[in-house]
């Protein structure tokens, strides 16, 4: 029988944990923790959220438990700030979003009835239409619960997501991808009409990302992990191409192209035995 002591119930740790960051703002605490504002968290906020998505992909429980722990600071974090000043409080958190989250699920907490998770996602942005509507915010776009600030690959993905739910959408991925190459056959035609630094370039290459976006998010894919891992990849063939090199006392400036190709193939090839056996 193990000797640890058992978990504490999660009402209990949640609120001592509350009580924690409390005490680190508080008057004797920790003069770093006082000093914070909303403004000098956002950054630690935003790579909160990243690291959570890359103990996603990793497929670590302990890591992204460790992960989701550092989230939940920042959510704490930001709410004992605005404890601290008279504002709101943590409790006002989890109160407005258990409302909202209810009034949101009516074919859960009430009487309608939703047979599917598209059926779920028409009938939210409906609820968030008429919760504009009660807002008096009757002038403006359902894009406008997009985020301007976010990542433009997560901007594209949520913008072409919500206009999806109600019927704006290619009806597979294979209109998707035909737009695809339309674009890339626009950009070579700006390109060879004025070089590659036109305003006209900009603007093609801008569209032959968005369409890129949009063909993942048909395919049922997040376009942030497949690019995140394709990063992932090139870093790992490139670290191989600089491997090789060093084993001969040399760095990627001293060689080829040609000769880095051939280690880049190198990489491929022994990724693609590896992933058969």
């Amino acid at each position: 029988m193990s000797s640890d002591p058992a978990p504490a119930p999660t009402g209990q740790a949640f609120a001592s944990f509350v009580a924690l960051i409390a005490r680190l703002r508080a008057p004797g605490g920790c003069p770093w923790d006082r000093e914070q504002t909303h403004a000098s968290l956002k950054p630690m906020t935003i790579e909160e959220a990243y690291e959570v998505l890359e103990a996603i992909d990793e497929g670590s429980d302990a890591e992204l438990a460790s992960e989701l722990g550092d989230l939940l600071l920042q959510v704490v974090f930001h709410a004992q700030i605005a404890t601290d000043e008279g504002r709101f409080t943590i409790a006002d958190v989890i109160a407005k979003v258990s409302e909202k989250m209810v009034r949101r699920h009516p074919h859960v907490f009430g009487d309608e009835t939703a047979r599917s998770s598209g059926e779920v996602l028409r009938n939210w942005e409906a609820i968030k239409e008429e919760e504009d509507r009660t807002a008096g915010r009757t002038e403006g776009s359902m894009l406008d619960r997009v985020s301007a600030r976010v990542p433009a690959v997560m901007e594209a993905y949520q913008m072409t997501t919500k206009v999806s739910r109600v019927g704006f959408d290619w009806p597979e991925a294979a209109g998707a991808l035909d737009k695809l190459d339309e674009e890339a056959r626009e950009l070579r035609e700006a390109i060879a009409a004025g070089g590659s630094s036109t305003e006209r370039v900009a603007e093609e290459t801008g569209d032959l990302l968005f369409a890129a976006v949009n063909v993942a998010r048909l395919l049922g894919q997040d376009p942030e992990s497949v690019l995140k891992a394709a990063n992932r990849k090139f870093r790992r063939r490139f670290r191989h191409i600089e491997d090789r090199l060093r084993s001969s006392g040399r760095k990627p400036a001293d060689s080829t192209l040609e000769e880095m190709d051939a280690l880049w193939n190198e990489a491929k090839a022994s990724e693609t035995k590896t992933s058969q056996e």
